[in-house]
């Protein structure tokens, strides 16, 4: 779905991998869950406020890891509690959304926990703009050494560092495991053998477990980990510390 404004201030978009200049000088509301990486996407389209999905906080509070990035940069920055609505649905983050986190900046404009989403977005379009020098952030893409004739087993922070390589191989990603378009495609960008995503707290309407059963119809074995087992945001996390919480049907019948 196209990036949706609304009163020519706020950017609603279902995913931060997928803006652009359309976000300069608005606020975001996005349906990614609320990690350093998913907040660097957000503030370097220069955006005047970020609202993310709190991802249940997640370990070392891993799901709400952008508010401290986004204090430095002197940016406001909110989270929205992942029960109140569907992760990777950012229409669902306007129309239910509750905010559960803020930094200091969105404090200081009035925002407060248990605010509506919107409400807190109004709030922060009030934020000044500051002409701000940020480092580049890169995520982590790693494959792991096997013995020869093995399956690949590759590491990634974000879902859509997956490559057309990645075919029949085993990934493992920091991703949230909601689908964050009505496209059963986008579950996963290639035809692996496995994929292993972050449950993000479930959400409501178990919206954290979306991309199993598309995966499971492409043949694709999928599961997603505790939200409090590892670090939303780091596959490495994911890969190293992650308990299994839900896995689909090829999953269960391997």
């Amino acid at each position: 779905m196209q990036n949706r404004i609304i009163d020519d201030k706020i950017v609603v978009a279902n995913s931060v991998t997928k803006i652009g200049p359309e976000c300069a000088n608005r606020v975001i509301i996005g349906g990614s869950h609320g990690g350093i990486y998913a907040t660097y996407l957000a503030v370097r389209e220069d955006v005047r406020g970020v609202i993310l999905n709190d991802a249940g906080f997640a370990k070392n509070n891993s799901g709400v890891a952008g508010g401290d990035y986004c204090q430095e940069l002197g940016i406001p920055y909110a989270a929205i509690d992942t029960l109140s609505c569907c992760i990777g649905n950012a229409e669902s983050h306007v129309n239910d959304g509750i905010i559960s986190f803020i930094n200091l900046e969105a404090k200081n404009l009035g925002v407060t926990v248990g605010m509506t989403a919107l409400e807190a977005a109004y709030k922060l379009c009030k934020a000044r703009i500051i002409k701000r020098r940020m480092s580049e952030y890169s995520e982590a893409r790693t494959e792991l050494a096997v013995d020869l004739g093995k399956r690949r087993v590759v590491l990634m922070d974000s879902a859509s560092l997956v490559k057309e390589k990645d075919k029949g191989s085993i990934v493992v990603t920091g991703s949230h495991g909601g689908i964050p378009a009505p496209d059963p495609e986008s579950a996963l960008r290639c035809k692996a053998f496995a994929a292993f995503f972050h449950d993000a707290g479930r959400g409501k309407a178990d919206a954290g477990l979306t991309r199993l059963q598309p995966l499971n119809d492409r043949g694709i074995i999928a599961g997603t980990v505790s939200g409090m087992s590892a670090c939303i945001g780091d596959g490495s996390s994911v890969y190293n510390d992650g308990i299994l919480s839900n896995i689909n049907n090829i999953a269960s019948n391997a």
